[in-house]
């Protein structure tokens, strides 16, 4: 049963889900937890230094992601000059015992 049919059909009337969380008093509204007074979080300076904080790690993942994708194109290249190296190498030894 939905709300409104419990509530019209059994008389039940739970109201809003709230609960205490250090301090902070919140309640349950479309779909999110939400502080009754205002600020979940209280002190916005904190907020701001965690939204910087995220923001400085976030480029840092990029920056790493983009180093690790340079070293694999590195190594993609060193492994396709070995072999190209080990072929002209099998072919000069291919060419010398024929001369003999």
């Amino acid at each position: 049963l939905d709300r409104s049919t419990r509530e019209v059909e059994l008389g039940l009337e739970y109201g809003t889900p709230t609960m205490n969380l250090a301090g902070q008093s919140l309640k349950f509204e479309n779909g999110h937890w939400v502080s009754e007074s205002g600020s979940f979080l209280g002190d916005r300076r904190e907020l701001q230094r965690l939204r910087k904080r995220n923001q400085q790690l976030e480029e840092e993942n990029n920056l790493l992601r983009l180093k690790v994708d340079i070293l694999l194109d590195m190594l993609s290249e060193t492994t396709a000059e070995s072999h190209l190296m080990e072929k002209e190498l099998e072919e000069l030894r291919q060419h010398s015992q024929r001369k003999k």
